[in-house]
């Protein structure tokens, strides 16, 4: 078995909060309030300690996130081409802003549970199985838009993108050795996301019962 090294790499962030939330009648999902707090914010609070920094990958006027302290990041693959191009923007900032930096850890911005150990358990499971990417899992269900992508492939990303039309996040890493990290779904999934108003009101629920368990 491969000895895995107990230092994490550096890792740069990315919320990627550039979809339409059509849902949710429009807007940004991240913007929205559980427990007094908006959806982003616990997002922030979650990742900051395990990040190098973090980016929010956003279409549209970035001043309206302007009370986050984020750079914001747009896409610059025209059509709004979902989560690959949020991933490819944040790829090329950091090869472009932190060129020391090998690793983007990217994960939805609407997901305000994320575990406290994800970029570590990922990190990990990457070296061990000698692995190019990393993606979470939950309940036998993949959570490809939550993962480690190597700044490295930003090339092979955009022809994907670009040239292929490719959309579909497992698609891409089909490509490439994957390692996947599960996560137990209770007291309750991590990568719970707030993607209708009624799951707005479960989240309230699971936030009291995520702020009990600390």
């Amino acid at each position: 078995m491969k000895v895995v090294t107990t230092e994490i790499p550096a890792t740069q962030g990315v919320l990627l909060a550039g979809g339409l939330a059509r849902r949710m009648g429009g807007g940004d999902k991240p913007m929205r309030t559980i427990g007094g707090r908006t959806i982003l914010e616990r997002v922030i609070a979650r990742l900051s300690p395990q990040c190098s920094g973090l980016v929010l990958n956003a279409n549209g006027d970035p001043a309206r996130f302007a009370a986050f302290g984020l750079q914001v990041i747009a896409d610059d693959v025209p059509g709004f081409p979902g989560p690959l191009a949020g991933i490819l923007a944040a790829l090329d900032w950091t090869a472009a802003n932190r060129p020391e930096i090998a690793w983007v850890l990217s994960a939805a911005g609407d997901c305000p549970f994320l575990p406290r150990d994800l970029v570590a358990r990922l990190h990990e499971a990457r070296e061990r199985e000698s692995a190019q990417l990393a993606v979470a899992a939950s309940s036998d269900q993949s959570h490809p838009v939550i993962g480690l992508w190597r700044v490295a492939l930003r090339d092979e990303l955009r022809h994907a993108l670009v040239v292929e039309d490719l959309r579909k996040i497992d698609r891409w890493t089909a490509r490439y050795p994957l390692a996947t990290v599960t996560w137990p779904a209770e007291p309750l999934d991590p990568f719970f996301n707030a993607n209708t108003v009624e799951d707005i009101a479960e989240a309230e629920r699971l936030a009291a019962l995520d702020e009990a368990s600390q």
